[in-house]
């Protein structure tokens, strides 16, 4: 008996439900569309966003530009400071690395193969 008053009680909301129409619930994005990661993102992300896409590489992480080593074109290395550590692979197989100081100015060569490593100044994106 409790279960037929249940059932039609609760036929009655569903249809009592239906003949009232209620509009759809709409997103609240969707006037706007959802918002890209560049419109969202603040801070230091943004930042380093809207460098990426000037082109520049805040962080080092693209692969460097290769350079041929000569007096004319040498290996440029990045540093905050003047002077740096540089590790040099002379030969392609070789397991031995040779390193040296290398300080602002002139390019300097490598003392084992006389390959030219230039220092340049390097300002840190933040």
């Amino acid at each position: 008996m409790a279960a037929r008053l249940l059932l039609r009680s609760g036929f009655r909301a569903a249809v009592s439900c239906r003949a009232a129409r209620v509009p759809a619930l709409s997103r609240g994005m969707a006037a706007g569309g959802i918002p890209t990661d560049e419109e969202q993102a603040t801070g230091l992300e943004k930042i380093t966003m809207e460098a990426l896409k000037e082109g520049k590489d805040p962080y080092n992480m693209m692969k460097p530009k290769s350079y041929a080593g000569t007096k004319t074109d040498p290996h440029l290395v990045p540093s905050v400071t003047n002077k740096r550590l540089v590790g040099c692979v002379c030969e392609e197989d070789s397991t031995c690395v040779v390193w040296f100081w290398l300080h602002e100015g002139n390019a300097q060569r490598c003392p084992s193969c006389g390959a030219h490593y230039k220092l340049v100044p390097h300002e840190l994106s933040h």
